[in-house]
């Protein structure tokens, strides 16, 4: 038998006995590679795409295309990743909107665990904002005066199911008030009827940091427990409210049956990318900490998430409006 009809039978027996996947992310990538964000562009998933996009495809060879594909509060472009070929060569950048608060409230075409989970990239606390006319100068006295006048207080949100308005309820859930909803179509009306004196508080992205800087909102807490590099002198909100720990994040996911090694090959590049100074001095500037996870450990992060909103959603009775 020559030497390249047995390495034919080898790799024969290869493909048959399940070890394509292997075979095909030693030779991975030969094309360029999309990456989608689902929202559009200018917003910060869009901008953590784009920082990441160029390294990574100098790292794999080939180009890495972010590709805008906006609608239904994120589901429109994680549904057409998920339903393409899993072959390496299309991935989703996703947030806590369209893998675990949202589809809780607002079913989606996908099973948001069924995906190819490849890393988590960055994770950022909530802003608990609030209004400076309000009767509370710190997290303490906040939280005395919605338990003293429990249903006084306004929490604003970005909209139903989304996750700024979940961490209100998770408030709620874990003080046993009852501050009133006021949802919004999205942060910037919310911060601007938030300026105005409309409402009260706010649990905000980082889009409310520049005006917490300009005098125009008192930041009270972060909704993490890790401390915030930009204002580390802040609390977190789970220092007087216990069991309050929740973060704001964006990750990467495959379509159903990508291959692990591709899925690995990818979250150990980007983990590499967002350690190099620059990149992290970057993200950093637009209030993220990279958070780089393996595929199991990420899967793992977004169950016990979706078990966490599970209860809130259920416990607060959340409806959608649509």
């Amino acid at each position: 038998m020559s030497h390249s009809i047995a390495r034919r039978g080898i790799l024969g027996t290869g493909l048959a006995l399940g070890f394509a996947p292997e075979l095909q992310a030693q030779a991975y990538p030969t094309r360029p590679i999309r990456l989608v964000v689902p929202f559009p562009p200018g917003g910060g998933v869009d901008a953590v795409g784009r920082i990441l996009s160029e390294p990574l495809g100098t790292l794999l060879g080939q180009p890495v295309i972010v590709e805008n594909r906006a609608g239904a509060g994120g589901a429109i472009g994680v549904d057409q990743v998920a339903k393409s070929p899993p072959d390496g060569y299309s991935f989703s950048l996703v947030s806590p909107g369209n893998m675990t608060a949202g589809p809780l409230v607002r079913p989606t075409p996908y099973d948001p665990l069924a995906l190819g989970f490849v890393t988590m990239v960055v994770r950022s606390p909530l802003l608990l904002v609030c209004r400076n006319g309000l009767a509370a100068q710190n997290l303490a006295e906040f939280v005395a005066l919605v338990k003293r006048e429990p249903e006084a207080v306004r929490f604003a949100s970005g909209g139903v199911g989304t996750g700024t308005h979940l961490a209100g309820e998770l408030m709620n859930l874990r003080l046993g008030t009852r501050m009133v909803h006021v949802p919004y179509r999205g942060t910037g009306p919310a911060l601007t009827d938030l300026i105005a004196g409309n409402v009260d508080i706010f649990f905000s992205d980082t889009s409310a940091w520049p005006m917490v800087q300009q005098g125009q909102l008192r930041l009270l807490a972060v909704s993490s427990a890790a401390t915030w590099g930009a204002s580390p002198q802040t609390p977190s909100v789970g220092s007087v409210v216990p069991g309050f720990d929740i973060s704001n994040w964006y990750g990467i996911i495959a379509p159903p049956g990508t291959p692990e090694p591709i899925r690995a090959r990818i979250a150990a590049e980007v983990a590499g990318i967002i350690k190099r100074p620059a990149i992290t001095e970057t993200l950093q500037r637009i209030g993220f900490e990279p958070a780089a996870m393996p595929p199991a450990e990420f899967a793992a992060f977004v169950r016990a998430e979706l078990d966490t909103w599970k209860a809130v959603v259920e416990a607060a009775n959340i409806r959608s409006v649509d």
